[in-house]
């Protein structure tokens, strides 16, 4: 569905996207992570088509995303991080605009129209004016737009930035629902959100893809040891007896509290914690030594993830070159549609369907 080969994007002497390549097959949700600056954004803006590369190559759906940016970008839905709504109109009325500059028409449009309308669940505000809209409501809408078209990937960037706990839940759900029809990808910080909702896992730093797999094969090949941490009236030396019975121990770390008693940290690679906990704790009551704490720790995606970036250090991140920057958000469009979903630059019409709806809120006035 979305092939990325050896794709490099460069500022100046900065390299934001470093030798990039992965392939994502068709119906799945896959979660794109990486720390600020780790080159996300910039390589979501160069598969949409909305910024160029220094070199390499994205094809959609069979189609290169710089050589036949039409056939590509017909394949695309995408939801920028700033959803771009026009909000003195309605929801009705806005994905009316965005189906016409896709090129839908008569009965096709309209049957669209309802359908994302529907599908969004905004029945209730679509006569409402966008500018009164919770968030969350926003959101729902900016996801409808990238829906017309019935577009086989559909790219959100932080689509729950800023959402009340509801309003993630909501957004969420409807994001699983998507991934039944679609190939979705999903940027997002929020390490709990990506491993609730995504299939599989990308993650970038410095440019460069470090991890692509299912979060669940991540946590077993990438994550470590589990831990199991206990604080006990015990010596080292009964502390060692008891590992020496558990058997699946590869670690162990001493730390002696300031009331006396020895705080320790023991690593396994076994993934029955629950177990080894219960046999640790009928050792040291057989020897009648007190445990006043017993935890353990499972790996999950946020060691993963911390494990992968952590070296990445911000100071030693160059200043992009002012000019190039400059250039590049020339090439770009701030309302985040052109092009998305077939829809072709018209800066004329555009004007001209302004210019009309400014007329009927004045002859509305009068």
């Amino acid at each position: 569905m979305i092939s990325v080969k050896h794709l490099i994007k460069c500022y100046g002497e900065f390299t934001a996207v470093d030798d990039l390549s992965f392939e994502i097959d068709e119906g799945h949700v896959y979660g794109f992570l990486g720390p600020n600056g780790a080159g996300k954004s910039t390589t979501m803006n160069i598969i949409t088509g909305c910024l160029s590369a220094t070199s390499g190559r994205v094809t959609i759906d069979g189609h290169d995303i710089f050589e036949e940016p039409k056939e590509a970008k017909r394949a695309i839905g995408y939801l920028p991080e700033i959803p771009p709504l026009y909000t003195n109109e309605t929801p009705e009325e806005y994905l009316k605009f965005v189906a016409e500059a896709k090129g839908l028409k008569g009965k096709e449009m309209d049957r669209q129209i309802e359908g994302v309308i529907s599908q969004t669940r905004i029945q209730n505000v679509r006569k409402r004016l966008i500018s009164k809209l919770s968030k969350g409501y926003r959101q729902r809408v900016g996801i409808a737009q990238a829906l017309l078209g019935n577009p086989k990937v559909i790219i959100l960037d932080e689509p729950t930035v800023g959402l009340d706990p509801i309003q993630i839940i909501e957004i969420r759900d409807l994001i699983k629902q998507l991934g039944k029809n679609h190939t979705v990808i999903l940027s997002s910080h929020i390490l709990s959100e990506v491993q609730a909702i995504c299939e599989k896992v990308l993650i970038i730093s410095d440019g460069k893809l470090i991890a692509f797999d299912e979060p669940e094969h991540l946590e077993k090949s990438l994550a470590g040891s589990n831990e199991i941490l206990f604080t006990t009236e015990a010596t080292r030396e009964e502390v060692e007896e008891v590992k020496s019975l558990l058997g699946e121990i590869t670690e162990v770390s001493y730390r002696e509290t300031q009331d006396g008693l020895l705080s320790v940290t023991m690593k396994t690679d076994s993934d029955d914690i629950r177990g080894i906990s219960r046999k640790l704790s009928m050792e040291f009551a057989k020897r009648e030594k007190a445990l006043y704490e017993l935890t353990s720790k499972k790996a999950n995606l946020e060691d993963i993830f911390l494990e992968l970036t952590e070296a990445a250090d911000p100071a030693d991140v160059p200043e992009k070159d002012s000019e190039q920057v400059k250039a590049d958000l020339q090439n770009m469009e701030i309302s985040g549609l052109e092009g998305i979903g077939g829809l072709e630059k018209d800066e004329t019409d555009e004007e001209e369907y302004r210019n009309k709806k400014k007329q009927e809120e004045e002859e509305k006035t009068e």
